[in-house]
């Protein structure tokens, strides 16, 4: 594990369960990769919602692209770019009213590009990333992950796919209104055996 990728999706800073427990999770991979690179994206920071300029721009080829449309995909460039630069994966993200911040739809929207990270052949969709290890920290405050009313995980897991990456793992910080503390050292523990999986 050379370059991890790690977004962040939560809104809040202060008192944010998913950064604390990216954060412990972070932690833990460079004590086992002293050397690991870690590429940051914020998305409480900024991200621009995908717009009709961008939709024509991504529908115009390469070659035929104005400097105007050039502009208007940097932040998706960049972005994309990021993906390709890493080899793993970290993403912390609350559930907010049963699925994903708007701001991480809105990263996805700008990453899922046809012909650059998937492309559709006679048997359907082909994700254009390599796999790597993925982790998925999800946090909640009465949404059981991965139940019925959980919205994020499944859709997290299929977009992953969708584009490649297939080798995802959750680590679930659920129902954290309830009793945090020992829910918190249950994820603590989830953590400390996915780190000592790796090889």
């Amino acid at each position: 594990m050379k370059t991890v990728l790690r977004i962040d999706a939560s809104a809040r800073y202060n008192g944010s369960y998913s950064r604390q427990l990216g954060d412990r999770l972070i932690d833990q991979l460079k004590a086992k990769y002293p050397g690991m690179a870690i590429i940051h994206r914020d998305l409480a920071k900024g991200v621009p919602f995908v717009n009709e300029a961008m939709v024509v721009a991504y529908n115009t080829s390469e070659d035929k692209r104005t400097a105007e449309q050039k502009e208007v995909l940097k932040p998706s460039n960049e972005l994309v770019d990021e993906l390709f630069s890493s080899d793993a994966l970290v993403i912390t993200t609350p559930i907010y009213n049963f699925s994903v911040p708007a701001s991480l739809k809105a990263y996805i929207d700008l990453v899922c590009r046809g012909r650059l990270t998937f492309r559709y052949s006679s048997d359907g969709p082909v994700g254009l990333l390599s796999d790597r290890k993925t982790y998925l920290v999800i946090a909640s405050g009465g949404t059981r992950i991965d139940s019925d009313i959980d919205f994020a995980t499944g859709y997290l897991k299929h977009v992953l796919g969708f584009i490649g990456i297939r080798d995802v793992e959750v680590i679930a910080g659920d129902r954290l209104m309830s009793g945090p503390e020992e829910r918190l050292a249950q994820t603590h523990q989830q953590i400390e055996q996915a780190i000592a999986t790796l090889v």
